[in-house]
């Protein structure tokens, strides 16, 4: 069994303020997840969950699944944007991060992925009652 690939990372949260803050979000990924999904823990407990194809065609091109939405901005910046029932959260990123931990998460992929022929799969918001996360529902 491969281990879980979990990488502390800063992005921006864009307000409609004049001011964006830095904020510490928790990227994560397990290779034994069929559906080879990324999961993006937020300072409030939030955890969402996609499939690590959205990630990795945002970084090319605007994409949008679900309550997703992803895009590049410019060369060396992503926005991430996240809807709920509490609202709209957008957070920038460097790209390079998530190259970087999209790298690492396909040296621990099985080389025949199990999920071949599947659906996309339908982002999911989870919210941790401790530190440790919780499995995402989806």
């Amino acid at each position: 069994m491969s281990p879980v690939i979990e990488e502390h990372a800063r992005a921006r949260l864009i307000t409609d303020g004049p001011l964006t803050r830095p904020v510490p979000v928790d990227l994560r990924y397990d290779p034994a997840d069929e559906r080879r999904t990324v999961h993006i823990g937020l300072p409030d407990g939030t955890d969402w969950a996609f499939g690590r194809d959205l990630l990795e065609r945002g970084l090319r091109t605007p994409i949008e699944r679900g309550a997703v939405r992803i895009w590049p901005c410019g060369r060396t910046q992503l926005i991430v944007e996240l809807h709920s029932t509490d609202g709209v959260e957008v957070f920038q990123f460097e790209i390079r991060t998530l190259i970087r931990f999209l790298a690492r998460t396909r040296t621990q992929t099985p080389a025949a992925p199990q999920d071949a022929g599947r659906k996309p799969q339908q982002p999911s918001r989870t919210t941790r009652t401790d530190k440790g996360a919780q499995p995402a529902h989806g």
